[in-house]
């Protein structure tokens, strides 16, 4: 039964590791889709005019608010980012000294059944 528990504690850290990664992307994409918007901010004539979607309305909005607002969202979105790399170099960190220990562990078991079957007369003996 314990075999199966560590599957399934394996399964769950796989099942993070995925989770965090589809979350990166999906910021990946959001800092994306914002950095153009603000290159298309860059290009408006003095006259423009700039509408926000509130729900079901468009809404007018100040050019220098709608920059404002776009570069904070910028700045949360990359410090997600950050957020999402710690945590996956984190995971990635912590499965290596799984695996160290899981070997370790393994080197030891085989240690100690080759002790055994030498007290018991060896491998080679046959009846």
């Amino acid at each position: 039964s314990s075999g199966s528990s560590g599957s399934n504690a394996e399964s769950g850290k796989q099942w993070y590791q995925r989770r965090v990664r589809a979350t990166r992307q999906q910021f990946d994409a959001q800092l994306n889709e914002n950095e153009l918007v603000l290159s298309e901010f860059g290009r408006l004539k003095d006259n423009s005019e700039v509408y926000k979607l509130v729900g079901p309305l468009l809404v007018k909005q100040e050019v220098p608010e709608a920059v404002s607002t776009v570069k904070k969202r910028i700045n949360f979105i990359k410090g997600e980012l950050e957020r999402c790399d710690k945590n996956i170099t984190g995971s990635e960190e912590k499965q290596a000294r799984s695996r160290e220990a899981l070997a370790k562990i393994q080197q030891q078991y085989q240690a100690k059944m080759q002790a055994a079957a030498a007290a018991a007369g060896g491998p080679a003996q046959r009846s």
